[in-house]
């Protein structure tokens, strides 16, 4: 069985790099395993903190805006961020982070790391073509939301969270155009793919480690499940 996880770089680093996050992180992975011998993991890691802070400084130098330059320096951030996230797997890992998703061989070990590939999606997109890739039926989003809401319950406390939505009632909401450092709970190219060939994807806290459990175990837990 392999699980697709697009680990969100707000979980990852979300200023600097979170090392008890990650630490414990890997011991639930490791009980996973324990679990069940069977079970794969591919992590798409997004870029967090390193992506809007190298950006900011880009457009504060050129005075430029959001464009191929600022989504690149995005796609080098997942790519940092997920060496590391190799680097904790250990043993798990033997392959190279992979950066194109079309062009990945088959899953040798038991953890597989990818990162950003290129400009024009986020790595929710190279997620979801992983997920197709590896016959996968879903892909569980890990960001710094527990789940999908109706609007942004920072700016409007009558939004109400949503356990379940339709992909045509998820993109009505988050639209059809990719900008860098969009802040939206699945990036819109990915959702339309994801629509397309049938994927479901679940939202859920990445940070919530038992709930995490109970979701990798395919117990009730919290989240959004969208498709």
């Amino acid at each position: 069985m392999v699980t697709v996880i697009s680990l969100g770089g707000s979980i990852v680093a979300p200023d600097s790099v979170d090392e008890e996050f990650l630490r414990n992180f890997v011991a639930l992975i490791g009980e996973i395993f324990e679990q069940d011998e069977k079970r794969r993991f591919i992590f798409v890691i997004g870029g967090g903190g390193p992506a809007r802070t190298w950006q900011k400084a880009y457009r504060a130098v050129t005075g430029g805006g959001i464009d191929e330059q600022a989504d690149w320096i995005g796609v080098m951030a997942t790519r940092l961020n997920a060496q590391l996230v190799k680097a904790v797997m250990g043993d798990w890992c033997t392959q190279d982070v992979v950066i194109d998703p079309t062009q990945v061989g088959p899953l040798v070990g038991r953890v597989l790391v990818a990162a950003g590939w290129k400009p024009g999606f986020s790595s929710d997109y190279d997620a979801v073509l992983l997920a197709e890739r590896f016959q996968a039926d879903r892909v569980i989003n890990l960001s710094n939301i527990e789940r999908v809401y109706t609007d942004d319950p920072k700016k409007n406390p009558d939004a109400k969270p949503i356990d379940t939505i339709s992909w045509a009632d998820f993109r009505a909401m988050v639209g059809d155009e990719w900008v860098p450092g969009k802040n939206v709970p699945f990036d819109p190219i990915a959702s339309r793919h994801a629509a397309k060939i049938g994927i479901q994807v679940i939202c859920a806290a990445g940070k919530d480690l038992p709930n995490l459990k109970k979701l990798f175990s395919g117990e009730p837990f919290v989240g959004t499940t969208i498709g």
